[in-house]
């Protein structure tokens, strides 16, 4: 008897055995799905393949995993619950805020990144100051989204207040909307504002609705213990090793400090200087294998492209070439412009043969600019301090934090060529990639749009928002030369 219940007892062990984890699953499978939205602050695809922040995030966990990426996207935030609970994907790269609506039907990872939630208006139409100041107005933002859910905990203490979910149009196309007067306020992500208000510079935050909101990876609610501890993970080591951080600074680096002011002085100057020396900027780029609209940021970030310019210490013309720098290329005029474009060109290009193999791009363009304003000696120098402080010196990110403690004399004394501006060459080469993206858009748009030399500021707006984002993408899905 006892060996008959012995056998029993060995069969429905055996048939009750528990079935694979998603993780298991995934392993076996030799695949990572995930689910995920098309727009600059996540995933698309450019000239060169896929790319995005969601994008390169995965995929760096796809190959910790050992397994191949395949990415889906979804036209709205609202399809992606659906995604998971059936399986079709196993986890949500979207830049997914952890709402009390999604937590009922999704699991989230540990934060990633964190976001500040604005309201936007335009400037003129006059800025709300407190939340009754949107009584009366129109207010739209993107359905099924954080911004929604936000409009609606305000809604509870005002109730006056009426908005509209815009299930047709995006984050960009809203903020269009209000640049263009048709709608007086929207809701955007710190993010998305600070890639947009390079196009829209009359948009203002109005308030902060929430600070630090944080952004996550979801997974459905369905036996993904494992997978998401092992997501935790890789999160908390991506943070720890910076890798997190050089996708902030390739995707966002260049945003953070570019004003508005700035942003319409840099447009009328497109207009009003760039034509005069735009065939040289790009005969020069063909020579010295640059992109041109890469030299033309550069030239404005100089010289805001004037070719009588002089700076107190002697540096002159559109590039600024120094006499020193001057005599190393052979120019006897550095204010004739074309020499002066071609001699930059050329110096530029100088820089980035110095910069070592192992440094990739885009990093290496954002090295050579650096090295072009401050000198490669200093890049050396700051190199080391990286490594010194168990950074890696063929990152940007990292030496970006480094080049302003050749400033600081515990540091500069340490190093061969000593004191350094070093906070000049960060903010130099931040200009530069703002000013690129621009006239990245700006020429791109002209050519796609037909439009005539002038260029005001609504027929800026108007340009399509999808002729944007392609030109966004293609912007950083490769090298800028």
């Amino acid at each position: 008897m006892r060996l008959i219940l012995n056998a029993i007892l060995a069969s429905l062990i055996g048939t009750c055995s528990m079935p694979p984890s998603t993780l298991d699953q995934i392993i076996e499978l030799g695949e990572l799905r995930v689910v995920t939205r098309d727009s600059p602050t996540t995933y698309f695809e450019g000239p060169d393949g896929p790319a995005g922040p969601e994008y390169d995030l995965a995929k760096r966990f796809a190959d910790e995993l050992g397994v191949k990426l395949a990415m889906t996207t979804v036209a709205s935030v609202s399809e992606i619950t659906p995604y998971l609970a059936s399986g079709q994907a196993h986890l949500g790269a979207a830049g997914l805020s952890m709402t009390d609506n999604r937590r009922q039907f999704l699991d989230f990872g540990h934060p990633y990144n964190s976001v500040d939630i604005h309201l936007i208006y335009k400037l003129g139409s006059g800025k709300p100051r407190e939340i009754s100041d949107l009584v009366g107005k129109s207010i739209e933002v993107a359905s099924s989204s954080s911004h929604s859910a936000m409009m609606r905990l305000l809604s509870t203490s005002e109730p006056a207040i009426q908005w509209a979910e815009n299930a047709d149009d995006e984050v960009a196309d809203l903020l269009k909307k209000v640049a263009l007067g048709e709608i007086d306020y929207t809701i955007a992500d710190s993010t998305e504002f600070n890639i947009q208000r390079h196009f829209y510079p009359d948009l203002r935050v109005a308030m902060d609705l929430k600070i630090d909101d944080p952004i996550a990876w979801a997974f459905s609610k369905k036996g993904n213990g494992r997978l998401l501890a092992r997501a935790d993970e890789f999160i908390i080591n991506s943070k720890r090793t910076g890798f997190l951080a050089q996708i902030t600074d390739r995707y966002f680096g260049h945003t953070e400090k570019f004003d508005y002011v700035g942003t319409r002085a840099f447009i009328r100057h497109f207009d009003s200087r760039l034509p005069r020396y735009k065939d040289m900027f790009k005969n020069a780029g063909t020579i010295w294998e640059v992109d041109w609209r890469l030299l033309a940021a550069l030239g404005y970030q100089e010289s805001h492209w004037r070719a009588q310019a002089v700076s107190p210490t002697g540096v002159r013309g559109i590039m600024m070439l120094t006499q020193a720098t001057a005599n190393y290329l052979g120019i006897e005029d550095r204010m004739d412009p074309e020499t002066s474009i071609l001699g930059g060109a050329k110096y530029f290009a100088r820089q980035l043969e110095r910069i070592p193999d192992s440094v990739t791009e885009p990093d290496r363009t954002w090295f050579a600019l650096a090295a072009y304003n401050v000198g490669f000696n200093h890049i050396k120098d700051a190199r080391q301090i990286v490594e010194w402080r168990g950074g890696n010196p063929d990152k940007w990110v990292d030496l970006s934090a480094a080049l302003p403690l050749l400033a600081k004399r515990v540091w500069y004394t340490r190093v061969q060529y000593g004191y350094a501006r070093g906070w000049e060459p960060v903010l130099y080469v931040n200009n530069i990639r703002a000013y690129y993206n621009i006239i990245h858009w700006l020429t791109e748009n002209e050519e796609l749009e037909g439009l005539e030399e002038t260029r005001d500021m609504p027929n800026l707006i108007a340009f399509s928002v999808e002729n944007y984002r392609r030109l966004w993408k293609n912007a950083f899905s490769r090298s800028p030369h």
